[in-house]
């Protein structure tokens, strides 16, 4: 939550001072017993804590996203299925789910979305990584801009779409088999790369680990790699860097 406003509504009388600890009390973090919900983390970085769903019972699940949604307007849960955003939707009808980013989130107050992020995938393969990273911007309040299918085997692909890049304040490139797109990338833009690689190819391939060696060793300079797989890591990072490029610090 955003403590300003909240301080603002009891300079004015709107709310006692009483009301207002109450809604303050569960700051830094909620105790659930079995999950500490950190409702700090708004302030500190100015979106609520992401929930990562494997792993959790949908009970579990439930439980956190009711105590997120009592103080967030908007949150993200990475790497849901169809099954389990059901269950939790007929408790929280507000939420949305984004099937081919396995995202669960709810955006009952939208940002705008400012400055221009470009996410670009090498295969058709790469995409849910992609869509992960792009849904994780938007919601976070950034204009988000898609090229998808332009990796090294074509690379006149890519040289045909350079007039996408045009304002771009970041950009994320997702790739996986040998993992060079972001390295092109970073060779031929003006602002951060941010390569992800991903668990899509062949043996030699090691389910990610080749890619990201290969962005790790990359010569090209701009460029940051976030772990494998990581759309949700790489979109936050993104949206950083586009809300500092936009003017938009947090105090």
């Amino acid at each position: 939550m955003d403590v300003f406003p909240l301080l603002e509504r009891v300079a004015r009388g709107e709310i006692s001072p009483q009301e207002a600890y109450g809604i303050l009390k569960n700051l830094p973090f909620a105790d659930l017993g079995f999950a500490k919900v950190d409702h700090h983390r708004n302030l500190r970085k100015g979106f609520p804590e992401v929930v990562y769903c494997p792993g959790k019972s949908r009970e579990h699940l439930l439980a956190i996203l009711k105590d997120l949604a009592e103080r967030a307007p908007n949150f993200l849960a990475t790497r849901a299925d169809q099954e389990t955003y059901e269950f939790l939707r007929q408790h929280l009808p507000f939420l949305s789910f984004h099937p081919t980013a396995r995202l669960i989130f709810a955006e009952r107050e939208p940002r705008p979305r400012i400055g221009k992020i470009v996410v670009v995938t090498g295969g058709t393969a790469d995409i849910p990584i992609a869509e992960e990273a792009a849904i994780t911007a938007e919601i976070a309040g950034n204009h988000v801009e898609r090229l998808f299918d332009v990796g090294v085997a074509g690379i006149h692909r890519l040289l045909a779409h350079l007039s996408v890049f045009e304002g771009a304040n970041a950009v994320i490139a997702v790739a996986g088999m040998e993992g060079a797109l972001p390295s092109v990338l970073a060779g031929l833009v003006s602002v951060p790369v941010i390569a992800v690689p991903t668990s899509i190819g062949y043996g030699a391939h090691l389910f990610g680990l080749a890619p990201l060696l290969a962005m790790l060793a990359s010569c090209a300079p701009g460029m940051a790699v976030v772990n494998i797989d990581n759309g949700f890591g790489a979109g936050f990072f993104a949206h950083l860097i586009n809300q500092l490029a936009e003017g938009r610090k947090r105090p």
